[in-house]
């Protein structure tokens, strides 16, 4: 019998402070990629996953978010009235039905570990996914999929990970790896954000999750550890230290750091050049930019 994921966690409590003053009446996952908010390519990559149950991690301030999934009958009317089917087939990806989303609230940062610690009555007894709306993957197999696939057969916990120069590893979680066979690497342990020089490799895990129940049971007991908070990294290296399994899961994708700037605008530019609505027009417009750059040095 086939492992299965149906729930998902998405901790989206975070305060959104390196896109102020935008997120000062916005929730930073509305934040408008191409056409469509943040959170929807991660509901979409869930969708494709075979996620069923959506637990979102909130605070105060974030009601957009769930309006957001709601569904808005006076707009479809109008919609419906002027004949713009494919307005109301795009609105659709954005309705949830009554039972499949689930609210809670984060009352205090105290970090990602401890945001997906207060979905745990809702999780209950069995696998779920993490996902961080923050990083955005480009993907032809969207990579939960991907690594609900590879759960189906090892079982354990599975983390995303991708190679980072190592210049960079002080800013991720690090594995430590034992063993690896193709996509998967077996890990032996796990560092958040190492000090320069002391990353045991440079596999980062980025912001991906399949995770058993006894992941919650961690971040019950650990204590704070790096930038003070519950970190979920501390979590799944006390379950390497007490012989679960524990894999990271090199996907097949590009991912896109969109809780930076830089990040975001580069994501812009690549899901835009990808659409065939926008991809000729758009790639026009860089390609004259750049010729006027050039042409002014």
């Amino acid at each position: 019998m086939k492992r299965k994921v149906s729930k998902a966690v998405f901790p989206v409590a975070g305060l959104g402070t390196r896109f102020l003053p935008a997120t000062k009446s916005i929730p930073k996952e509305i934040m408008t990629l191409v056409d469509r908010p943040l959170i929807q390519y991660a509901i979409d990559e869930a969708r494709a996953a075979g996620i069923r149950e959506f637990i979102f991690v909130t605070s105060r301030g974030k009601s957009a978010l769930e309006d957001y999934f709601d569904h808005a009958p006076e707009l479809e009317n109008v919609l419906r009235k002027a004949g713009k089917d494919h307005l109301l087939e795009a609105l659709k990806a954005t309705n949830m039905e009554s039972g499949a989303i689930a609210y809670i609230r984060q009352h205090r940062p105290m970090g990602l570990g401890h945001a997906v610690w207060c979905a745990k009555r809702l999780v209950g007894n069995e696998a779920f996914a993490v996902i961080l709306p923050d990083d955005v993957i480009a993907a032809e197999k969207p990579c939960l999929a991907q690594m609900v696939e590879a759960y189906a057969e090892t079982g354990g916990n599975i983390v995303a990970a991708m190679e980072v120069a190592p210049s960079q590893a002080s800013s991720y979680g690090i594995l430590d790896i034992a063993e690896e066979n193709g996509p998967l690497v077996r890990a032996k342990g796990m560092v958040e954000k190492p000090a320069a020089g002391t990353a045991p490799s440079n596999v980062a895990v980025i912001g991906r999750y399949i995770l058993t129940p006894r992941i919650m049971q961690n971040l019950s007991r650990i204590k704070p550890g790096a930038g003070g908070e519950i970190q979920l990294t501390d979590a799944i290296a006390a379950e390497i230290a007490r012989g679960g399994n524990v894999f990271g899961y090199r996907f097949r994708g590009q991912r896109f750091d969109c809780g930076s700037k830089a990040g975001f605008l580069k994501a812009t530019v690549a899901f835009g050049l990808a659409r065939e609505d926008l991809g000729a027009e758009f790639w026009d417009y860089l390609a004259e930019m750049f010729a006027m750059r050039r042409a002014a040095q």
